[in-house]
């Protein structure tokens, strides 16, 4: 009787550690990418392990840097009664992943509870990711590993096989991407900086050398005598002599001192300025999606 009594409570038990298993649905599965453009993979439960998670981030970040195609891989032990393919579905037209007016997005689920395997295209990836590719796929790459429970291998052998059908498919175009900055206008823009620059330089030049008796741009240096040499700091009288009409020009010049070593070996600040530099804290900035949209492509497979 004692027997029998503990085995019902552990089955009870059982049935309460399922119920109270957490049901994923497209609104409370984190959106990682949000958080980290490198990131591609969302698994709450860390049911891959650390390197599967890395290399398919990987596999997705060059994914999208070549061609411009946005994916989602979730993984997950439960979507409750939810079909698969209406959960992808969801998820992409709710995140919008992919690139507007492209809706080249791409879902990859897998449901540990449901044994499910699912993919999900956007209208612009049906043709270089057709169904038929996508169901082949799960079946000869994912589901010898997926059915043994190698949660890991499988989905690495499935996203490492869809990102070689892809991967030249078509090219990335960021200004598709309404987050996207565009390369051109700071292409533009850094040309335009130099040429400034370059014109500033030749306008100060120009200056220097004109002789203020004749007017010509004539003058030229002829010799040097040092003044003072004080931290860091070098000041000369430059003597200039015009070669058009021998008029004879005397400036003060300051300049950096290269012997000199001051107190913690840093060089001389003479014309003040900040610090300036890249920031720290590493890591990568959040991502973002493009607001695709679904077609209901893609297929799914259970094992």
């Amino acid at each position: 009787m004692k027997r029998i009594f503990t085995s019902i409570l552990f089955c009870h038990l059982l049935g309460l550690m399922a119920w109270a298993q957490t049901v994923y649905t497209p609104d409370n599965l984190p959106k990682v990418h949000l958080q980290d453009k490198t990131r591609y993979v969302t698994d709450p439960e860390n049911i891959l392990d650390i390197s599967a998670r890395d290399s398919i981030d990987r596999m997705l970040y060059r994914l999208e840097q070549q061609t411009g195609i946005q994916s989602v891989v979730a993984v997950v032990p439960s979507i409750g009664e939810e079909d698969c393919f209406d959960f992808c579905h969801r998820l992409l037209n709710s995140w919008g992943v992919g690139q507007k007016g492209k809706d080249n997005g791409l879902v990859i689920l897998l449901v540990t509870d449901q044994r499910c395997i699912q993919f999900y295209t956007g209208y612009g990836l049906e043709g270089p990711l057709p169904d038929a590719i996508c169901k082949r796929i799960q079946t000869r790459e994912m589901i010898p590993y997926l059915k043994d429970n190698r949660w890991s291998e499988g989905m690495v052998a499935g996203v490492r096989a869809t990102c070689g059908r892809l991967d030249g498919s078509m090219e990335n175009d960021p200004s598709a991407d309404e987050g996207g900055n565009n390369g051109m206008t700071y292409v533009l823009l850094l040309f335009g900086i130099i040429a400034v620059s370059f014109l500033v330089a030749f306008i100060a030049v120009r200056h220097a050398s004109k002789c203020p008796k004749c007017g010509q741009h004539k003058l030229q240096r002829s010799s040097s005598e040092l003044i003072s040499r004080r931290n860091g700091v070098r000041t000369e009288n430059v003597t200039y002599i015009c070669q058009n009409c021998g008029h004879k020009v005397v400036r003060q010049q300051q300049s950096y001192d290269e012997n000199y070593r001051g107190r913690g070996g840093s060089g001389p600040v003479i014309f003040g300025g900040g610090g300036g530099g890249f920031s720290g804290g590493g890591g990568f900035s959040g991502g973002s999606f493009g607001g695709g949209m679904g077609g209901g492509g893609g297929a799914g497979s259970r094992f």
